[in-house]
């Protein structure tokens, strides 16, 4: 078994959000984010994938489609497969995420 601790893992970079894969098979990655305040992930789609957002610490602007909320600390969103979307961190704290994409984009699926 593997255990791995989100604390040990976060890697932050001044110059872009960074990510730090935790788990990955041929059916799904699940990776954190970390975005310093004023960094984003640019709103995007997959048309296969869907995408889920959890927030860990700190809080960023999440955008769904149409959508936008703050997602706090313990609140996860779920971008469906099409939807566009992405996170931005507007707070002036560091936030992380961890996001989890099925099916794994290499899939083909």
């Amino acid at each position: 078994m593997e255990i791995k601790r989100l604390k040990d893992l976060e890697r932050f970079s001044a110059e872009t959000m960074a990510k730090v894969n935790l788990f990955e098979t041929p059916r799904f990655f699940l990776d954190i984010y970390c975005l310093e305040p004023g960094q984003e992930q640019k709103v995007h789609a997959h048309t296969r994938n869907d995408k889920v957002y959890c927030a860990v610490r700190g809080a960023v602007k999440a955008i769904v489609g149409a959508e936008t909320c703050e997602l706090r600390e313990g609140e996860c969103v779920l971008a469906k497969a099409g939807e566009p979307h992405g996170v931005k961190n507007d707070s002036g704290e560091r936030a992380v995420l961890l996001v989890l994409m099925a099916p794994h984009p290499s899939s083909g699926s």
